[in-house]
């Protein structure tokens, strides 16, 4: 919340120096949080982070990586770590876990829960960003006298994609970093490294 209040800040300044040199009218502090500037520049940055979540959510399913605190278990290490995980009494389940049959929809949908959470948050972001965005495209179109550009042109645009980009890429260098530095380094009491006496070698935390 600190960040995003800097955010906020930092945008509405910036914003009105831009409209101070157009010869626009500043806007105040309330009104800027609900321009397509400050709107544009939020739902870039949670469409990636909802992305990278998602991704790596639905990528620990099926990769590993031997060493790193972020990976499940190595298959010759799974028997160690499931020990006594059969014990645990049907009553400390979720309710949603309880729920019979064990297949169908409903169940397929909470087994799933978590990466499709991040994935509607991805795609909710992902559209506020593209109208947003092409609202504010618009508007400095507007100021140089020039056409508007619709919708579909705009999400059609080197611009958008590469705002998109730079983004997505920043997220995923982020997990590749922590995924193999938490092979070798370790942070005492973080629950993303492993204990600091276990060997490199050790997955998961």
């Amino acid at each position: 919340m600190f960040f995003w209040a800097g955010q906020a800040v930092a945008g509405w300044l910036s914003y009105n120096e831009m409209r101070i040199e157009h010869q626009l009218a500043p806007l105040n502090l309330t009104r800027y949080l609900s321009s397509s500037h400050f709107i544009e520049a939020t739902s870039e940055n949670w469409e990636s982070e909802f992305l990278q979540m998602g991704l790596f959510v639905l990528l620990t399913v099926f990769l590993r990586q031997k060493g790193s605190a972020e990976s499940n278990p190595m298959p010759e290490e799974e028997g160690e770590e499931d020990s006594g995980s059969a014990e645990h009494s049907i009553k400390s389940e979720p309710s949603a876990a309880r729920q019979r049959p064990r297949r169908g929809l409903g169940r397929w949908l909470y087994e799933h829960s978590l990466s499709l959470a991040f994935f509607l948050l991805f795609f909710l972001a992902f559209v506020a960003h593209a109208i947003s965005g092409a609202s504010l495209e618009n508007s400095e179109r507007m100021a140089h006298n020039e056409p508007p550009q619709e919708l579909l042109g705009f999400l059609a645009s080197s611009q958008f994609w590469f705002e998109s980009f730079q983004n997505w890429q920043s997220e995923f260098l982020a997990v590749g970093a922590i995924v193999l530095l938490s092979i070798w380094l370790r942070e005492r009491g973080s629950s993303q490294s492993k204990p600091v006496d276990a060997p490199n070698e050790k997955t998961g935390g």
